[in-house]
């Protein structure tokens, strides 16, 4: 994840850092999955659980309803980050949503998170729906 926003960080453009660490986390998701669609789509495509598909990633085994419920909450989460952080930031000026350094550290260390799950998951199933 730093080698997308590593120069913002050094900067001190917190701002721009997280929005670039949120762009990281799509484009590694389109990468392994091999979609090209963006946000709650790409997400929804990506991991979704359901009657009539299967996800084509999967950051655990999916044999247990434990199992189950982990993807579909780091679905929900990767759609709640990407409504509640990339999208502001890519939609509003700087200056009309700042960005303190404590709440940039909690967004990048949650993107953190997100690239080490994204690490693990494997490729899983084409949908079916």
């Amino acid at each position: 994840m730093l080698e997308f926003c590593r120069a913002e960080l050094l900067q001190e453009n917190y701002f721009h850092a997280i929005f670039e660490a949120m762009k990281s986390i799509a484009a590694k998701i389109r990468h392994t999955s091999g979609l090209t669609t963006d946000g709650a789509e790409l997400v929804n495509q990506a991991f979704a659980l359901g009657k009539d598909c299967r996800p084509i990633l999967a950051i655990s085994s999916l044999k247990t309803e434990s199992d189950k419920g982990e993807q579909r909450g780091f679905a929900n989460l990767l759609i709640g980050l990407f409504g509640t952080i990339r999208n502001p930031a890519a939609h509003n000026p700087k200056i009309e949503w700042p960005m303190a350094e404590q709440d940039a550290l909690d967004i990048l260390t949650t993107a953190s998170l997100i690239h080490r799950k994204l690490d693990s998951a494997y490729l899983y199933a084409r949908s079916t729906a």
